[in-house]
């Protein structure tokens, strides 16, 4: 039976250091024995006058070998003591962290009992009320699935020390085995199976010896038992965990032996055809041990510049310059070292099943991979890589892919759940996991940090992204075709882009709207501009260009990019409200940069490019219904809006009747981008939906990925427009199809004129009807001169 939290949390872990001391006790009695019997023997040393001949000879040989194994003796015994000592050491670090985690889930009201069970730590009452509350049933759900989150941590300290046992365990058993490292010719050790003279005091040497065994088999493509490799995986989770001070040292000690970057990718190779070949039995633990490597790799090519303190932030001045004085030190040494070797590694071919097979018979058969190929398919089964790590490989891959476009060619797609594991394209796959630090992903993308490399501008309109290799028949002859792209192209960008201009994770929860930090207006203003006019700045930048953001959005190889771009939109909603309706800080014609005003920071692109941005990503993929993005951004920017009116100072009915108007105006150009979707609306049930609480979900029912925060009674409001949105996006829908924008979209007029209604009655802007007519007046008039100008965005040449 394995450990238990009850064993853990009980065992009397000082019972270790008082063996270590009988052991270290036994040490010196061995060394005491060893000099009564260096002395008794003295006399009869080799060349004694008194006694000579065979027996002589043979006596001083025992002699000498007894004298060896006392020195043996003392040796094994040290170590044992040592290892005794390493273990107290990790046993109880592993109990005060768990201990910590128990304490904090105490202090979430949670119950853990002796066995390590946690619960709710509700009063009877408080469970009951949760019970027999509608409401409450769902926050009891909650709590129960909090509780789930304490208990999957508590037993995953437990695994923790099982792994760390296992280790101890492994290093006693090799301690007290005789290494017979002096039992050669003429050698000290005279006895086969005696005390070990080369008895190591570190539980991680012997761990480290087993696992370069055990990996140097399987690159060498000796067969290697699944025991073994089960003590891989487990050798590498237990000296990975960052409970452990020496997870760092013992994942570059790792790599190193296994060869360095050439090695490790080999590895990792050789795990994945494991994990996703024809031999299923073996598949989960190929990859679990894969995982264990990635995080070894993780911990090796940690960059921390003074222990126990947090680096700058990446990307800043105060990074790069304490980055430049900590690459000098001896403590860069291994990153440095790894990072020489991963050049050429990186552009060496290695054999990978999957790619092999994907060949033709004709052209390419047993087509090799990039070591970067491998090395980054290895890492998106890991995490927490130092910002530096993933910095530095995307630009050597990048450097090597300038050199030679085609460096990633490969026959056959990696796409999917069968194949997309497979990083072919390494450049997008590292920015893929750069977005799961959004903090790194903004610090390698802001273009005020990356000196003269331009990463956004080449990522987004200069780089080749068709990776794929394709063939031509002329008759029975066969030649190269133009090169394509994979289904899953610019997935890693998108979600780069996404983490580095919102500051949270891809497809993060919405939060309540706010403003950005220098760098991630930056990155989202660049980003627009790039993507409409090829240009950073934007029209300023180039004013012959024509903005083409929606054209290029709705091609099939930007497709990927369409839902992190949306997501980051509906983040910058007070940005872009104020741009629509005019009140932004660039105007409607936008200017060439952010505006940098440190977390209060804002995008200044022109109003025609956030319209064709809009329209852009919200592309009806083929076979949808509808645009959910689209919904994103309209829902909202409605909420954005209702929320102003519902908390905002409107005790002057004239600042009533000019929110109006913007919001009028706003409503006008979100909905005609709407009306521009070619809407194909099958679920007619849903036109007649009334009272209904539709903000954050799209018609069909399910719940739209970040969607921003706002409070009850902007809900009330905004969910009178949601509840006809269909209804006026199909009007809108047919006046552009028609090219009639002279006709009012009544639907919209009416929708307008119930949602302000519905904003006076909660808070009395206005007293009388006529006042309110105006004010509704006034919202039409704006709703239709913003209908014009976004046709002529979508559709003119601007």
């Amino acid at each position: 039976m394995g450990l238990t939290y009850k064993k853990v949390m009980s065992a009397q872990y000082d019972k270790l250091t008082a063996a270590a001391k009988a052991w270290d006790d036994m040490a010196g009695d061995f060394k005491k024995a060893e000099s009564a019997y260096a002395a008794t023997t003295q006399g009869l040393a080799q060349g004694n006058t008194t006694w000579q001949g065979i027996a002589q000879g043979t006596a001083y040989t025992n002699f000498a070998g007894t004298q060896y194994e006392y020195g043996a003796a003392q040796t094994q015994a040290k170590a044992v003591a040592n290892l005794l000592r390493d273990a107290h050491g990790q046993f109880t670090e592993l109990k005060q962290r768990l201990e910590s985690v128990v304490a904090d889930a105490r202090k979430a009201k949670m119950a853990v009992d002796d066995e390590g069970n946690v619960r709710p730590d509700l009063t009877a009452q408080e469970r009951y009320a949760y019970v027999h509350d509608p409401d409450g049933q769902k926050l009891l759900g909650e709590w129960n699935k909090a509780a789930n989150d304490w208990a999957d941590q508590i037993k995953k300290y437990v695994k923790a020390f099982e792994d760390a046992d296992a280790g101890v365990k492994m290093a006693l058993d090799a301690a007290v085995k005789d290494s017979n490292k002096d039992r050669i010719p003429g050698g000290k050790d005279a006895t086969g199976s005696g005390f070990n003279a080369g008895a190591k005091s570190d539980i991680e040497q012997y761990e480290l010896e087993h696992a370069k065994d055990v990996a140097t088999r399987l690159n060498s493509g000796e067969k290697v038992s699944n025991a073994d490799i089960e003590s891989l995986n487990r050798i590498l989770r237990d000296n990975g965990n960052t409970a452990f001070k020496h997870h760092t040292d013992f994942g570059r000690d790792f790599v190193t032996a296994i060869g360095g970057a050439e090695g490790t990718i080999k590895l990792s190779n050789t795990l994945n055809n494991g994990a996703h070949g024809s031999d299923s039995g073996r598949k989960g633990l190929y990859g679990d041990t894969n995982k264990m490597l990635a995080n070894t790799l993780s911990n090796a090519t940690q960059v921390v510049f003074e222990d126990g303190k947090k680096n700058p932030p990446y990307g800043t001045k105060e990074y790069r310059e304490a980055y430049e004085k900590w690459s000098k030190s001896s403590d860069a040494k291994f990153y440095n070292d790894f990072m020489g070797d991963l050049k050429k590694a990186g552009l060496d071919k290695f054999d990978l099943d999957v790619a092999g097979d994907k060949a033709p018979m004709t052209r390419g058969q047993g087509q090799e991979i990039r070591g970067y190929q491998g090395l980054v398919t290895l890492m998106q089964q890991g995490s927490g890589y130092s910002p530096q790590f993933l910095g530095d490989l995307t630009d050597q891959m990048i450097d090597a892919e300038k050199k030679d476009k085609d460096v990633w060619d490969l026959h056959g797609t990696f796409e999917g759940k069968k194949d997309g594991w497979f990083a072919n394209d390494p450049v997008d796959a590292a920015l893929g996991i750069m977005s799961r630090d959004p903090a790194t992903a903004t610090g390698y993308l802001d273009p005020n940090a990356d000196g003269d490399k331009n990463r956004l501008e080449h990522l987004l309109t200069k780089r080749d992204w068709d990776i794929v290799n394709t063939s031509d028949w002329r008759g029975n002859i066969e030649i190269s075709g133009n090169d394509t792209f994979d289904k899953d192209v610019r997935t890693g960008l998108g979600l780069a882009l996404e983490a580095a201009t919102t500051g949270r994770p891809p497809g993060s929860p919405g939060e309540e709207l706010g403003r950005h930090s220098e760098a991630q207006a930056r990155i989202m203003h660049d980003t627009i501009n790039l993507l409409d006019y090829g240009d950073p700045e934007g029209k300023e930048g180039d004013a012959k260009r024509a903005g083409k953001a929606d054209e290029l959005l709705a091609k099939d190889e930007f497709a990927k990019l369409r839902d992190p771009l949306a997501r980051a939109l509906a983040s910058y909603t007070p940005d872009v409200v104020d741009v629509l309706a005019g009140e932004g800080p660039g105007g409607r014609v936008g200017q060439a940069d952010e505006l940098a005003k440190g977390d209060n920071s804002q995008i200044q692109n022109s109003r025609n490019s956030l319209l064709r941005l809009m329209r852009g990503v919200s592309e009806v993929p083929d076979g949808s219904a509808q645009s959910e993005n689209f919904n994103l951004l309209y829902q909202s920017q409605l909420g954005y809006m209702s929320e102003q009116l519902a908390t905002g100072d409107f005790s002057d009915p004239k600042a009533f009747e000019n929110r109006a108007q913007r919001i009028g105006e706003v409503y006008g150009t979100v909905s005609a981008v709407g009306g521009d979707l070619d809407l194909d609306i099958r679920d007619t049930k849903n036109t007649n939906a009334t009272n209904e609480r539709f903000y954050g979900y799209h018609v069909l029912g399910g719940a739209i990925t970040g969607i921003p925060v706002i409070g009850d009674m902007a809900q009330r409001s905004v969910d009178i427009v949601l509840n006809e949105r269909l209804s006026v996006i199909q009007a809108e829908n047919g006046l552009l199809a028609k090219e009639t924008l002279g006709t009012q979209n009544d639907r919209a007029h009416d929708t307008l004129d119930k949602f302000f209604a519905s904003a006076n009655s909660e808070r009395h802007f206005v007293e009388s009807r006529d006042a309110l007519g105006a004010i509704q007046n006034e919202a039409r008039q704006s709703y239709n001169g913003a209908r014009k100008i976004t046709f002529e965005a979508l559709r003119g040449e601007s």
